[in-house]
């Protein structure tokens, strides 16, 4: 038997129950974009089923879903993306992992700038769009990388690939 998992993370339909613990109310993401963008079109995800598990503008349910199709509900505590992919595989957390509600920890700043050998930009909490609307700028004429936390377990680094190379990036 095979099986393939079609992850789109970031692309949820509803908020969890305890969306109010994480400032999150009302996150549904693919509705949310349904609802502003009225030209959505998304045939090969509604062919799956993604109109069977929620209610969609612009896209109905599909009476012969190509696939088997659900709505999941993380059981272990925390917000971030990969708790819920490891629960996905079958490892259910007793404890959410540390985040990084007041930004990246000065000394892990300090750590890391050591191992790349140099400085870095924010590590403040912060959305990715925001902070290179932010950084960006000061990132490509100073070459440090922009840092940050989407106020989550998550140490995040933004870089323009012309001015860091992609394989410097993953080495970092």
């Amino acid at each position: 038997m095979r099986a393939l998992i079609l992850l789109l993370d970031g692309c949820g339909v509803g908020e969890l129950p305890d969306a109010a613990k994480y400032s999150d109310e009302g996150s549904s993401t693919i509705p949310n974009i349904a609802e502003a963008y009225k030209e959505l079109k998304l045939p090969t995800l509604q062919s799956l089923g993604l109109g069977n598990i929620a209610d969609i503008k612009h896209i109905a349910p599909s009476p012969s879903s190509l696939a088997s199709y659900g709505k999941l509900r993380e059981i272990s505590p925390g917000k971030d993306s990969i708790t819920g992919h490891w629960e996905l595989m079958g490892s259910i957390l007793d404890k959410p992992f540390p985040v990084f509600l007041e930004g990246v920890p000065d000394e892990m700043i300090k750590r890391f700038e050591k191992a790349i050998n140099r400085k870095v930009l924010g590590g403040y909490p912060c959305s990715g769009t925001v902070i290179i609307e932010q950084l960006g700028e000061e990132h490509l004429k100073t070459g440090y990388p922009i840092v940050y936390t989407s106020a989550d377990s998550v140490f995040q680094i933004a870089c323009h690939k012309d001015v860091v190379p992609l394989q410097e990036l993953y080495r970092m």
